[in-house]
């Protein structure tokens, strides 16, 4: 015991400096030791520590004193293996609440946020009881806010893990992650988004039914010129056609074909800054989506041969040709080539209406090269497409 009331008479006493050379010590010496291992160093008085921890954080969070030594110091003692007492002792004096505030703070570090949430998914890992009282004081919003305004990787993937662990095996609140996963996407970090469709992927294995309210910012991440943002739309549209919402989404991505009226006209606006010489934001949104709604289609298709008929039914077919004669997209005229060259193969009674819609002459082109026809078509051919009455 004297060593115990030395130890945490030099706690008491000690100035900011004493202390964080005290917790570097203890981090360096205890980390990956067991409740009973702790017990045994700091002489079953454990707990004694651990409450003073857990006080001089909350005290000093808003100054911002080395709380990342505090919170590597408390991850001890909450990972420790047996350690359930000392998570129970640390949510009893709200340490929750401390660390979702801490994670919230516009002037906290990124170091300090990712340091709490390695606790929180410490606290998750004792069980239920405690995702509960997580989601109870409002973590799923502040968590998911963090991951949202994070500027560090390393922030955001123990973020996008705590928000995972939120929803396995909590029954009572995984609806309200998936919907605040749902609230991700039109996040304006493609990091962010990236990280929330493939938590919402792993979460919709878990629901009974697909929200509709997803179907149009996901579709709208279509337009995104990061690749490894469009593989995941792509993936997660593919599981959710196996969904009660299959009609309304495919429905929807064979209308993003044809853009309205209104992407039309900011289009010409956007063709004539160009042409006086202003800056614009290069590619269109509607002609990625445009491009990339032509892949998946042709992906959905590929997948199930009943998809395929259903968006035959959806009037595919016409607003393929309509994109095969966008000339100011190159890609949205050869995604849709592909994907329509596809479904005339597994769909033979479709080729004969195609000839007519494109005549002779191009129908030709098309079934020798369909990749490569928008290199040789011509203006008068690609209004043939545009305003076809398939």
């Amino acid at each position: 015991m004297l060593f115990l009331r030395g130890f945490l008479k030099e706690w008491d006493k000690g100035s900011p400096a004493v202390r964080m050379d005290i917790l570097s010590k203890f981090i360096q010496n205890h980390t990956g030791k067991t409740c009973h291992e702790l017990e045994e160093a700091l002489e079953f008085s454990a707990s004694l520590f651990l409450n003073r921890l857990t006080a001089w954080l909350r005290l000093s969070y808003m100054m911002r004193t080395c709380i990342s030594l505090q919170l590597k110091a408390i991850h001890i003692f909450i990972s420790a293996t047996n350690g359930q007492k000392y998570v129970m002792e640390f949510v009893e004096v709200g340490g929750i609440l401390t660390l979702l505030e801490i994670i919230g703070l516009r002037q906290s570090l990124e170091e300090d946020k990712a340091e709490c949430l390695v606790v929180l998914c410490s606290i998750c890992s004792a069980g239920r009881k405690h995702k509960e009282l997580i989601c109870e004081s409002y973590g799923i919003r502040a968590v998911s806010e963090c991951l949202a305004k994070s500027t560090s990787e390393d922030t955001m993937s123990h973020a996008k893990l705590l928000l995972q662990l939120l929803a396995e095996g909590n029954h009572k609140y995984e609806q309200q992650v998936y919907k605040g996963l749902i609230a991700l996407l039109p996040s304006t970090s493609p990091k962010a988004q990236q990280m929330a469709l493939q938590n919402l992927r792993i979460v919709q294995r878990s629901v009974d039914t697909a929200n509709p309210s997803l179907v149009e910012p996901l579709l709208n991440l279509l337009a995104s010129n990061h690749l490894e943002v469009q593989y995941e739309v792509i993936e997660y549209i593919r599981e959710l056609v196996e969904f009660d919402i299959k009609e309304q989404l495919l429905d929807a991505l064979v209308r993003l074909l044809h853009p309205s009226r209104e992407d039309i006209i900011k289009a010409n606006s956007t063709a004539n800054a160009a042409k006086k010489g202003l800056e614009t934001s290069g590619t269109l949104p509607m002609y990625l989506k445009q491009a990339a709604a032509a892949k998946t289609i042709g992906i959905v298709a590929r997948d199930s041969s009943n998809n395929g008929k259903l968006l035959v039914k959806l009037h595919a077919i016409h607003q393929l040709l309509f994109a095969m004669g966008n000339v100011d997209h190159a890609d949205s005229q050869k995604q849709a080539s592909l994907t329509l060259e596809y479904f005339m193969r597994i769909f033979p009674d479709i080729n004969e209406s195609v000839k007519q819609a494109m005549g002779e002459e191009l129908y030709e082109t098309f079934m020798v090269d369909p990749e490569n026809l928008y290199i040789s078509l011509s203006a008068v051919q690609a209004d043939v497409l545009v305003s076809n009455k398939i």
